[in-house]
């Protein structure tokens, strides 16, 4: 294609880290060809982008092996949509952002079409953010190197990991946009607070959100007891979200709901207590000492106990190869628990001190800003 041309780019995010990310990326390919088409499947934050969304992929966000099982056939009726729409519109380039499970059938399902009606449409595919290969099931690799003709990566140790397991694979570390959403990273001014503040963030998904609020929650009547003082805030995604988290606080009336601005919540927070995703980023980007939990279906759990081969879930965590944030994983993710390691942090003000010196190393090695414009660089080549 000439580079004067207008290209035609087809976008693919199925959750709200993935919709924002696509939405950046988007925003910086505009600005190097203003004349580009956007099209695809998402949510509001691509379209506010300007991507025409031929599906609303909100409402497919889902956790946990035994979701994927009872969504089987809506995903394959899904997936042929889109291939068809793919088909139809014949993009110069397709970028699948994060949702790994779906963007490679994605990719496949595309390749293998072009390959079966032979098809004189030769797009390139991107993945952007790298599925966790590099936790469970490194074979997967291999297949992404037939898979995709570009990966973008956003933590810094991944480029070097595919090295080793799939030199084929063309791949890019393009920094995490973190580094760009926040204006610089700031001090934490909850350690200045008079009042401890705890922050409870307990995912972007429905499922998280049944999960986590009852043993969040019982935790919370539990610090009360000892430290009678303390705020409590629940910051939520979405609107819909905060809908299904408020009959839950029915019986804590002065629990602040927030909904967004994550950032000016955490800027004054003391500690948070948060599901190990993205977040527990954000938590270490504003240097909150934070208890990282987890809790899914029981069968994915152990399902996943048998894949999985890292030894941290909460990002900072991996990222420093030790426990910065104390995690508390499925049956250990207890009332109980989740209080006594919050209390610890809010009696040790060292402790929380020591914490955030080590975080602003962590999050150091994410990359200079311009994440989003790296990207779109990396995937003009392509054009």
């Amino acid at each position: 294609m000439n580079r004067h041309e207008a290209p035609t780019f087809m976008f693919i995010a199925g959750e709200a880290s993935g919709d924002l990310l696509a939405a950046e990326l988007v925003g910086a390919l505009r600005h190097e060809r203003p004349q580009a088409n956007f099209f695809g499947a998402g949510g509001p934050r691509m379209a506010e982008a300007g991507v025409e969304l031929a599906e609303d992929m909100a409402r497919h966000s889902i956790i946990g092996i035994w979701e994927v099982v009872k969504k089987y056939f809506e995903f394959r009726r899904l997936m042929a949509r889109l291939v068809k729409r793919a088909f139809e519109r014949r993009p110069d380039v397709i970028v699948c952002v994060d949702f790994s499970g779906f963007n490679s059938r994605f990719a496949r399902a595309v390749r293998a079409r072009i390959a079966a009606t032979g098809a004189d449409w030769r797009p390139r595919i991107v993945q952007y953010v790298s599925p966790q290969v590099w936790a469970s099931r490194p074979g997967r690799a291999k297949l992404m190197a037939r898979d995709y003709d570009l990966l973008l990566c956003i933590l810094p140790f991944e480029q070097a990991w595919y090295a080793r397991h799939a030199p084929e694979l063309c791949v890019e570390f393009v920094g995490h946009p973190i580094v760009d959403r926040h204006g610089g990273r700031a001090d934490n001014a909850g350690e200045t607070a008079s009042t401890n503040t705890v922050l409870l963030l307990p995912g972007s998904r429905e499922g998280e959100l049944r999960r986590h609020m009852p043993p969040m929650l019982d935790a919370l009547q539990r610090i009360r007891e000892v430290m009678p003082e303390t705020r409590f805030q629940l910051v939520l995604p979405d609107a819909t979200l905060a809908a299904q988290a408020r009959p839950m606080l029915a019986a804590f009336p002065d629990v602040q709901l927030q909904i967004g601005k994550l950032a000016e919540a955490l800027r004054t927070a003391t500690v948070a207590i948060a599901s190990t995703g993205t977040v527990t980023l954000e938590c270490a980007w504003f240097g909150v000492p934070t208890v990282a939990l987890y809790r899914t279906s029981w069968p994915t759990y152990l399902i996943g106990r048998c894949i999985v081969s890292v030894d941290y879930l909460a990002m900072p965590n991996l990222l420093a190869n030790e426990p910065i944030f104390p995690e508390l994983i499925q049956h250990e993710a207890t009332g109980p628990n989740i209080a006594r390691e919050t209390l610890a942090l809010l009696k040790d003000a060292p402790r929380r001190a020591a914490i955030t010196t080590r975080l602003v190393q962590i999050v150091a090695t994410l990359g200079e800003p311009g994440a989003s414009q790296r990207a779109a660089t990396a995937v003009l080549r392509l054009c």
